[in-house]
């Protein structure tokens, strides 16, 4: 710079970009100075040994290398071309693999009966009751603790659960179908909100509810759909969109389309005029009944993505109430776990933060199929429920673009001119931005049977993501260069 420039340069006022921490550039604003300040920050906020391992799966440009590239884009295709279709309901014991009346499924990665948060140790003592395996919740929690019920995660037997996640041998399942890859998934069927299983509720009210769904509900609904035949949920889902829902907590536009599909037929079923009005009017007073269908339709999606080698696309993300898990394409069927965060949310009357368990339940699998948190623009009403305004949910799915794959040509957000939502989450861009996934979820109480206490947001503990970066890039090194194993 020449002896002139320096000169204009202080007699000319001054524009400062301030890089990384705001409060540099609060202290030039106080002095009158023009600030410009860019949201910057270190990649991997600078951790070298997430540095290390980006850079092992990177080439020369500081792009994924090509094989993980394209193994990338085959996850997301298979996300992309899904067709998830409800087929039918039918028992979990006839329809779910290796399903037996003494193994309880529960949301989440694996964790044991000891390990268990109050929410879920309610379910499993609700599930064993409603079974007939015991006869009071003293005998349940006993004979949960006894060895002789075994545990699993819905995710392992083609099945999600919310909250708690708990299914059992006799309850019905809906059949969602991929028909792209013909794999199913089964989820339970809502019961509503206030004291329920999922939350952990296990009263007389709580059982004899679930009786009437497999007994009446069940039925009638299978008959409706076997006359109706198969219903695409890729169809159904996005009009939903299109409607202010995002599937995950919000589903009135859902419930109420699927409602209007099946009303026809279910008039014509044989269970008879009193049967029917129960039926449609549980529906109708359950603006959360198509939450379950919208877990096993992004479920079917996402299983045929697991397993692909050098994947790196999230497959899955579940929490048990203790900790929060994930699965990545390239590494199968191994879990990253941490433990399970709070939510941030807002509480209803009479309940805090004090009152609420941990991060619960299976449907965070919206989300990672890119729905839920990921299509909060097109649910602005959802900022009501969780917290927030509507800039900040247009801002949450602007975010996601960053750390994910491709846009989701059939799920549309009339917000952001019909731009597709944000699908197939990319575990390095997750680390190497620093931006976690968004999750929009409930909140429920950590003493079993109170129920939801609230709802908010929550993100995944950056930890989970690390691990699995790590064991990445560690077995990808020992792949590709084999001689590193000895």
């Amino acid at each position: 710079m020449n002896t002139g420039a320096r000169s204009n340069l202080f007699q000319n006022d001054l524009v400062v970009v301030n890089m990384g921490l705001a409060s540099f550039g609060e202290n030039l604003r106080r002095t009158g100075t023009r600030v410009v300040q860019v949201d910057w920050r270190p990649e991997a906020r600078g951790n070298p040994e997430m540095l290390a391992a980006l850079d092992l799966l990177r080439g020369t440009d500081g792009e994924l290398l090509p094989e993980i590239t394209t193994a990338n884009t085959e996850a997301v295709s298979r996300l992309l071309k899904a067709r998830p279709t409800i087929t039918g309901i039918g028992r979990a014991i006839d329809l779910i693999p290796e399903m037996k009346k003494n193994l309880v499924l529960h949301a989440g990665p694996p964790v044991s009966w000891e390990r268990m948060c109050g929410p879920m140790r309610g379910a499993v003592i609700g599930g064993l009751i409603y079974e007939g395996l015991a006869k009071n919740p003293d005998e349940a929690a006993s004979l949960a603790a006894s060895g002789r019920i075994a545990f699993d995660p819905c995710h392992h037997h083609q099945s999600v659960g919310p909250m708690a996640g708990v299914i059992t041998a006799s309850m019905p399942v809906w059949i969602v179908e991929n028909t792209t890859f013909q794999n199913r998934a089964y989820s339970t069927l809502n019961e509503g909100l206030g004291k329920v299983l999922r939350y952990g509720a296990y009263s007389d009210e709580v059982i004899q509810r679930l009786r009437w769904m497999e007994r009446v509900l069940a039925p009638v609904l299978a008959e409706a759909i076997a006359l109706h035949g198969p219903i695409d949920l890729v169809n159904l889902i996005a009009q939903a969109l299109q409607m202010g829902d995002e599937v995950h907590n919000r589903n009135r536009a859902a419930t109420s389309l699927l409602i209007r599909e099946l009303a026809p037929h279910l008039v014509s079923t044989k269970a008879g005029a009193d049967k029917v009005a129960e039926v449609l009017r549980f529906m109708h007073t359950n603006d959360h009944f198509f939450l379950n269908l919208s877990m096993a339709a992004c479920k079917s999606a996402l299983d045929p993505t697991l397993g692909i080698a050098n994947s790196t696309m999230i497959s899955t993300m579940a929490r048990n109430g203790t900790d929060f898990g994930i699965r990545v394409s390239g590494l199968g069927n191994r879990w990253f776990t941490a433990s399970s965060p709070k939510v941030d949310g807002l509480y209803l009357p009479g309940f805090s933060e004090a009152d609420a368990a941990p991060d619960i339940g299976d449907s965070v699998i919206t989300e990672t199929a890119g729905l839920g948190g990921f299509a909060m623009a097109a649910a602005p009403a959802i900022v009501q429920f969780v917290g927030g305004n509507v800039s900040r949910a247009l801002a949450f799915t602007r975010d996601m673009y960053e750390i994910t794959l491709a846009e989701n040509p059939a799920y549309r957000i009339p917000t952001l001119d019909f731009r597709g939502t944000p699908t197939g989450i990319e575990l390095t861009r997750v680390v190497a931005e620093g931006i976690l996934p968004v999750v929009n979820t409930g909140i429920a109480h950590r003493e079993p049977g109170i129920g939801m206490v609230g709802a908010g947001l929550v993100r995944p503990p950056m930890a989970c993501f690390e691990a699995a970066l790590q064991a990445f890039s560690k077995t990808f090194r020992n792949v590709t260069n084999p001689q590193e194993k000895r």
